[in-house]
């Protein structure tokens, strides 16, 4: 649940004043009564409670001042559905060790073409955005509507000798830039490495959570691992995380080994249809409340009724 005026939730710090002033009324409508009849004696004799707490009006009251605080505040429910209307960005890694050859020609050149066989399956009215990423996130292109030039802005996809792979500094970025459009937000994040700059990734599934954004995560890597032209390393895909965010996030991950499963991976996500919906419910909250007022109104005017 989210809230469109959330600074309105700061009036439940007023609920313990709402207590206090409760048992201060009752012990002046006990000072108040005993001037009139001696209510103990009849207590006595009836063997029935005349001046009782009103525990039962407390909570109600307490309850209703909750809902009322929670109505005003704009509360929102985030639910998982079922749709095609998406705005997607695809967020490329482009670190050093994208030039591994264990692809042909190479990782990062299969990833390209993965992802224009993704922007070729995607639904017609959808937005695409691009990101690559090594030490930092670059933004390639806006997400839009014209896929020619969505292709083009991954043809220029290029190595970036940027120490790193921030993988949360990608989330981030892709979170941010979805955040123009009106339709559920979706990342497509590919990786062959591990987070190891840039912000937590704990912190950057907060973000895209908060920003109700799904990511899907796909792991480049072959068993046997590649080799990085002119260097001798090599890279290790941090499996569990990439498992982490995309479940965290309510998406989808897969690990590829080949330029088939990589394809098919982008083909799929390409035709998801699970994305977060959110419904106000402010209108239900006031409904509630005035049900719990008019609730309270006839209990004060039967079981809990002040004579003069």
């Amino acid at each position: 649940m989210s809230f469109t005026h959330p600074q309105f939730l700061w009036f439940f710090l007023a609920l313990p004043a709402l207590l206090v002033l409760h048992f201060i009324s009752l012990r002046y409508t006990r000072k108040q009564a005993l001037m009139f009849a001696n209510f103990p004696a009849i207590e006595r004799v009836t063997g029935q409670k005349l001046m009782s707490k009103n525990y039962l009006l407390l909570v109600l009251r307490m309850v209703t001042f909750s809902i009322l605080i929670l109505a005003i505040s704009g509360p929102v429910l985030w639910y998982t559905g079922r749709s095609s209307n998406f705005d997607f960005v695809l967020a490329i890694d482009a670190s050093g060790s994208m030039a591994a050859t264990d692809y042909n020609p190479n990782r990062l050149e299969a990833a390209k073409e993965a992802a224009k066989i993704f922007v070729e399956n995607a639904p017609i009215d959808s937005n695409i955005g691009i990101i690559s990423f090594s030490g930092i996130p670059f933004l390639k292109q806006m997400p839009m509507n014209d896929f020619e030039v969505v292709k083009n802005a991954i043809d220029d996809i290029q190595i970036e000798y940027v120490g790193g792979t921030a993988i949360g500094s990608a989330i981030i970025e892709s979170s941010t830039i979805l955040m123009g459009g009106g339709k559920a937000r979706r990342v497509l994040l590919l990786t062959d490495g591990q987070n190891n700059v840039g912000p937590d990734i704990t912190d950057a599934i907060a973000y895209a959570n908060d920003k109700h954004v799904i990511i899907d995560t796909i792991g480049l890597a072959t068993k046997e691992g590649g080799n990085v032209p002119g260097t001798t390393f090599v890279s290790v895909l941090d499996e569990e995380t990439l498992k982490n965010i995309s479940k965290s996030t309510r998406g989808a991950y897969y690990r590829v080994e080949n330029e088939t499963e990589l394809a098919e991976a982008y083909r799929r996500l390409a035709i998801a249809s699970e994305q977060k919906l959110s419904e106000n419910i402010t209108v239900h909250t006031l409904f509630l409340a005035f049900i719990l007022l008019f609730l309270e109104w006839g209990l004060l005017n039967t079981k809990f009724r002040t004579i003069p």
